[in-house]
């Protein structure tokens, strides 16, 4: 799987995939060193709720894989990648097609990878603000996410700790 996990490729397959697409949720852009990623919501009359503004279950949905994905490109085949909790908080109504920008940055994926280098549990936290046309805040979203090097990889720090101790 990680041989194919490329830029282009996850923006091809998350686009085709039916919870995004049936939301009206499009990848735009993903980076190739997979640090940014932007997506759009389109206000469309199926994902409206009563007050004819973007429902509240596709704004949140736009922001559920993201940045476990990034991670999963960043760290490659050595971690395990899961959200662990979201929280949203609506701030003003949809009217427009809303936009999401991810980042992380080198430091955030520093802190991750010395975090984790024994096998450690790591819960980094992430926000993003969606944002609608004008570039106005309609909600943010904060996710925690739960990173773990795998256990055939553990061993490889393990060795290493070893060896700082003998020395």
């Amino acid at each position: 799987m990680y041989r194919f996990y490329k830029p282009a490729i996850v923006r091809l397959a998350l686009n085709l995939w039916p919870p995004f697409w049936g939301s009206g949720i499009s990848i735009i852009r993903i980076s190739n060193d997979f640090k940014r990623v932007r997506i759009k919501l389109k206000l469309r009359w199926w994902n409206k709720n009563a007050n004819r503004t973007q429902y509240g279950g596709s704004i949140f949905s736009l922001t559920d894989p993201v940045y476990a994905l990034m991670l999963i490109g960043l760290l490659g085949r050595q971690y395990y990648v899961w959200d662990k909790h979201a929280e949203i908080s609506f701030i003003k109504p949809g009217n427009s097609d809303l936009y999401a920008d991810f980042i992380i940055s080198d430091s955030c994926l520093n802190e991750i990878i010395q975090a984790t280098a024994a096998g450690e549990k790591y819960f980094p936290e992430f926000c993003v603000q969606v944002k609608n046309a004008d570039g106005e805040i309609v909600s943010e979203v904060k996710r925690t996410l739960y990173v773990r090097k795998k256990p055939g990889y553990r061993a490889e720090a393990d060795n290493l700790k070893q060896e700082e101790l003998t020395s």
